[in-house]
């Protein structure tokens, strides 16, 4: 198994690409922390891989809380002893154009979307430096490549992340600690399943592949790049889009 034995911090790990990644984390042999702030959907994760046999755990967390996320991360290495792989994928979307934009909307995007991965990643890459080795991967977006109407909030966070993980390769790599990001497309989760038909069929018809992607292959590039199959890759962005971006 890619991840036998591994530990890893799954953020946003209660409902989609987040709750998949964890699955295939386990699968492959992981031991695994979701944290969340959504409660009951969390327990809900929790209890479903848990019946598969793995070793998961699940924490209430809120990212943009700092004393939270060094707590957490601090409670996991008292546990198992170390932290090899954090994959920073909570994020949260406020639409609006940029003139009806509220300050509310945009601030609670930057918050979770962008402070949150800089808390996460910057506990993270403290123990990592002392372990003298780890992953951390960060959920970008093709939106944040390329923008997307309506979303100047979300658009700014994705680049922003992708800045911040090819400055984190550069600052870690002497402490063999790798950091990447994926960047997905239209991939099919419960928020999508909640749009109009029409919205969908637009967003498959823009992919060559003629499709939405799914969570699970999405989470086959987060454990690609979390095992020692990428042990020389780091400072890449991976866009998992099926060519939507062409």
């Amino acid at each position: 198994m890619k991840l036998q034995d591994k530990v890893a911090l799954i953020t946003g790990g209660a409902a989609g690409i987040g709750k998949v990644t964890a699955q295939k984390f386990v699968d492959e042999g992981a031991k695994v922390i979701i944290c969340d702030v959504e409660e009951e959907t969390l327990s809900e994760t929790r209890n479903a891989l848990s019946a598969s046999g793995g070793s998961i755990e699940a924490k209430v967390t809120d990212v943009t809380n700092k004393t939270q996320v060094d707590q957490l991360i601090d409670q996991i290495v008292n546990d198992y002893g170390k932290l090899d792989v954090v994959v920073n994928n909570a994020g949260v979307t406020a639409d609006a154009t940029l003139t009806k934009m509220a300050e509310e909307q945009f601030d609670k995007v930057i918050n979770v979307n962008l402070k949150g991965v800089f808390l996460v990643g910057q506990k993270a890459a403290k123990i990592m430096k002392k372990q003298e080795q780890g992953v951390i991967l960060n959920a970008s977006s093709v939106v944040g490549l390329y923008g997307n109407f309506g979303q100047t909030n979300y658009a700014a966070t994705k680049w922003g992340v992708i800045g911040m993980t090819k400055t984190w390769a550069k600052e870690l790599g002497k402490n063999n600690v790798r950091v990447n990001a994926v960047a997905p497309g239209f991939i099919e989760t419960e928020m999508v399943s909640e749009m109009p038909e029409k919205v969908v069929n637009m967003m498959q018809e823009k992919s060559p592949l003629n499709r939405l992607g799914s969570p699970e292959e999405v989470a086959n590039i987060y454990c690609f790049l979390a095992s020692d199959d990428s042990s020389f890759v780091t400072g890449s962005v991976y866009g998992v889009d099926g060519g939507v971006v062409l």
